[in-house]
């Protein structure tokens, strides 16, 4: 996952969706996004006036999804040619894998406000995969992976409180189980319809621009 050191509310107005790069403020009213949604730049309301060409139709779909789930562009071109080389549709596929990396699903059991905070719970080795530390973000699950934490009482009073606090839903293929210490399991690979960001992106410009 990709550090983003500048204004992240920035990546949100060029992209002119919401991509929940802050955690809980990004749900009130102190969101940047909500209140100013022009592009970033002197000249982005004019930006938005002007027509867009196909190929920056393109890549705006690409760069979309980069942002949302923190990627560079090496590690996406890997998870397109992975995608390519599976069974059944790319577009699917391509968003399945970026769905299946653990500092996602640590965010969307709502262990982590953001999926930078899910990262640095990852990263610094707090997050277990079938009992055993996996320290790497892009770590891709299986079906039947449970995903529990160290014991240790400021982490899990951490990931408690980030449970109460968050107001999206745990998706159909994950089951979070709460309680002292908190775990959940990847039941089965996600579809698009799993994605939150799939009414908002065409993963098919995507392959159409990474297939060239």
């Amino acid at each position: 996952m990709a550090r983003i050191l500048g204004a992240v509310c920035r990546k949100c107005r060029r992209e002119g969706i919401q991509l929940f790069l802050k955690g809980t403020r990004c749900n009130g009213d102190r969101c940047a996004f909500k209140r100013r949604q022009t592009p970033p730049g002197m000249h982005g309301v004019q930006a938005r006036r002007n027509k867009m060409t196909d190929y920056g139709i393109h890549l705006r779909e690409k760069q979309k999804v980069k942002n949302y789930y923190g990627v560079l562009e090496k590690q996406f071109r890997k998870y397109y040619d992975m995608a390519d080389r599976a069974k059944g549709n790319t577009g699917t596929n391509l968003m399945s894998i970026l769905e299946r990396r653990l500092d996602n699903v640590v965010y969307r059991l709502g262990f982590g406000a953001s999926r930078a905070q899910a990262r640095q719970l990852v990263s610094h080795g707090h997050v277990l995969v079938n009992g055993r530390r996996v320290d790497v973000p892009s770590f891709l699950l299986r079906p039947g992976d449970a995903i529990t934490l160290k014991k240790r009482a400021n982490i899990i009073q951490n990931v408690q409180t980030s449970i109460q606090e968050s107001i999206a839903e745990v998706p159909e293929y994950l089951v979070r189980t709460e309680g002292d210490n908190p775990q959940g399991v990847m039941l089965r690979n996600p579809v698009l319809e799993d994605v939150s960001l799939a009414l908002q992106v065409q993963p098919q410009l995507i392959v159409e621009l990474c297939s060239k």
